[in-house]
């Protein structure tokens, strides 16, 4: 390498460096300031034991579809990794991608837009299989009774989404390398921090409508006793809203999302018609309580610090590879190894970001316990909606480690007896 890209080279790296470096103590600081880590009074909770919710049956009955819908999904998730690895770290695959993106006409920034659809389309392909057969497992256990049109049709929505938000991310990338050689990694750091942002604003009025339509939850008690439930709380509710989930799913569900003029709650059709009040208003107390803390836009600050971080260390990678005849930068060909590195560090990164969702949702089930003042309307709750769902209670602890967004049943009924003083 020339000396003047030597030199480059050096200042690009002391600029990932920073770029990373200021995202990790940011990251660190908010996680430290923000993440109620300490939720439960009296300090972390026992688990109940697991015959005290559900009978043999069930429990054997939930845990033979949890196996199986584990091979499913881990199995498409170890292929995928291995797909995007082999394209994106091998010489041989990054061939395989730039002659079929090569031909295409027109600038750079269509050509690494191709490369996203063809490496999308691609790993799809190769893990379709593995999505059928999970779906095929939810039909026979009745958790959906969505038609095979409609499941394809989905299919083609998700992989839309990703590549409109894989192709924007390389664009990015690739035209910041492109004019700023050296100083690209604080630039995209910053840009991908902002597209966090404004994308925690965007995805429930632009992405969340592709997949469920929804309407105003109607008139009567539910509706009175959540608005009476926001008052207490102090939460100004945009809209609550019913989702009609029931098309693809069986299974019992609400969350909030947005924030600012976009912020609603979101219940399900099959929650609706299927809880009693009360155990319906645990769930809305749940939601309320992430709106009252601000949680999405904790999620929001925490995710655009991470990003940050992540395109500090996704530059030193890149530059590492570089070194060892890997494509730079501000090329197209890079594409596929961008897109591999992120694999890898998104599953790397999920222990630490699911250990902050589990911390978030206690603090919410704390709350909708003292909102209520019903905590066997909570219990009632989680066990009809784990029933619903088939949900393992007692999930291998990789899984629950790795893949566990919410505490485990077992432990949320131990938080609200705690709080409710049973």
């Amino acid at each position: 390498m020339p000396r003047p890209e030597r030199a480059g080279a050096r200042v690009e790296r002391r600029v990932a460096l920073v770029t990373l470096a200021v995202g990790l103590v940011v990251l660190v600081v908010l996680g430290v300031l923000l993440v109620p880590w300490d939720a439960v009074p009296g300090g972390p909770v026992e688990p109940v034991p697991a015959h005290e919710l559900f009978t043999d049956a069930q429990l054997a009955r939930a845990e033979a579809y949890s196996r199986w819908a584990r091979v499913w999904s881990w199995s498409s998730l170890g292929v995928s990794l291995a797909v995007a690895c082999w394209l994106g770290l091998s010489a041989r695959g990054r061939r395989l991608v730039g002659r079929a993106t090569s031909r295409v006409p027109g600038p750079w920034w269509l050509q690494a837009v191709a490369a996203v659809v063809v490496l999308t389309v691609v790993g799809r392909l190769l893990t379709l299989p593995f999505a059928v057969g999970l779906q095929r497992l939810r039909l026979d256990r009745g958790l959906t009774g969505q038609a095979w049109t409609a499941f394809a049709t989905d299919v083609v929505l998700r992989e839309a989404v990703a590549v409109v938000v894989a192709s924007i991310g390389v664009v990015v990338v690739i035209g910041c390398a492109r004019r700023w050689c050296r100083a690209w990694p604080a630039v995209v750091g910053t840009l991908a921090a902002a597209l966090v942002v404004v994308g925690s604003f965007v995805y429930p009025v632009a992405v969340e409508p592709l997949f469920n339509d929804f309407e105003p939850l109607p008139d009567g008690p539910l509706r009175a006793g959540i608005l009476e439930l926001a008052d207490r709380e102090g939460v100004r509710v945009d809209d609550v809203l019913v989702a009609d989930a029931s098309r693809r799913t069986t299974t019992l569900n609400a969350y909030v999302s947005g924030f600012g003029g976009t912020r609603r709650v979101v219940v399900y059709d099959t929650l609706v018609e299927t809880l009693d009040d009360d155990e319906a208003l645990s769930v809305v107390a749940h939601e309320l309580a992430h709106a009252s803390h601000g949680d999405v836009v904790t999620g929001t600050v925490l995710g655009a610090a991470g990003a940050a971080a992540g395109v500090g260390l996704l530059a030193l990678a890149l530059g590492w590879l570089r070194r060892r005849g890997a494509p730079g930068p501000g090329e197209p060909a890079v594409v596929p190894v961008v897109l591999a590195l992120v694999a890898v560090a998104t599953l790397l990164a999920a222990p630490a970001q699911n250990a902050v969702s589990r911390a978030i949702e206690t603090r919410a089930d704390v709350d909708a316990v003292r909102a209520t003042g019903d905590p066997d309307a909570f219990v009632a709750m989680q066990r009809r909606l784990t029933l619903r769902s088939l949900a393992d209670p007692t999930p291998p602890a990789l899984a629950a480690l790795w893949f566990g967004t919410h505490p485990g049943v077992l432990t949320r009924v131990a938080v609200a007896e705690r709080v409710g003083g049973r």
